[in-house]
């Protein structure tokens, strides 16, 4: 009996016995645009993921996994040799890369794990904004996939396993409205996730509990003080988030529509 071929059911997610074909086109087209009150109660979800303490404790994992992949990918891409990102379980991390000791690329390298995430919500959100939902989960799993490779730990390998699972789960067996529910509150998470990690370095810098933190370190490198470098990522976070919102929820009614 010759092999069956199954296109995307109407709720839109794909089914099982679609060709390779077919699946490439669910992953390049686009998904119809959600309503504006799945958005914005995603926006209020992955607000309060991020705001309330023992539920951050487990996602800040997803945003620890973005800071790494920012150092290990910028590291790379200025002539670093990357030997190695471990994961931990209080949800920092380490990312490893032989090269000069000084100079430009251990500068970005050292910038990009703050800003990463909320550079990856931006992006994210850019995406949304022409309707490439699919498109969005599945470069999600090609990143963590390319991050596994260089995971040197136990814990960084369940935690990058788990994520990517997920977000497979998502992507083959849901319906176009699971998908986009998913989708825009990773955006989102990523978008105000991005922001709570910077005011936490600071935190602890005043404590002096962070000597060895990425400011301090970039310091160390420019001589420019740590406060400063805090003060980039910061910009930087709140920056994305404003100009993802923007993004995400063009149409919004202003005080001034309701009042008119």
């Amino acid at each position: 009996m010759a092999p069956s071929h199954v296109t995307p059911d109407p709720g839109g997610h794909i089914v099982h016995g679609s060709t390779i074909g077919q699946v490439w086109q669910q992953v390049i087209g686009t998904q119809p645009t959600p309503p504006l009150t799945l958005v914005l109660v995603t926006a209020v979800a992955a607000l309060v993921v991020v705001l309330f303490g023992p539920v951050w404790r487990v996602a800040r994992n997803v945003v620890t996994i973005a800071h790494e992949g920012g150092h290990a990918l910028v590291a790379l891409l200025s002539g670093r040799r990357l030997t190695g990102i471990r994961l931990h379980s209080d949800t920092s991390g380490v990312t490893v890369s032989v090269g000069k000791r000084t100079g430009p690329g251990m500068v970005f390298t050292g910038l990009a794990g703050y800003v990463t995430p909320s550079l990856l919500g931006l992006g994210c959100a850019a995406l949304l904004t022409v309707n490439h939902l699919t498109a969005l989960l599945w470069i999600g799993l090609l990143l963590l996939a390319a991050m596994l490779v260089m995971i040197r730990n136990a814990y960084g390998v369940v935690s990058v396993v788990a994520t990517g699972v997920l977000l497979f789960l998502v992507s083959w067996f849901t319906s176009a409205t699971v998908q986009a529910a998913v989708a825009y509150l990773i955006t989102w998470f990523l978008l105000f996730g991005g922001i709570r990690p910077v005011y936490e370095l600071q935190l602890k810098r005043s404590r002096r509990q962070a000597p060895d933190s990425d400011a301090d370190q970039l310091h160390r490198l420019t001589g420019v003080p740590g406060l400063a470098w805090v003060t980039v990522f910061g910009l930087v976070a709140v920056g994305c988030l404003l100009v993802g919102g923007y993004w995400l929820v063009p149409d919004l009614p202003t005080f001034g529509d309701l009042t008119s």
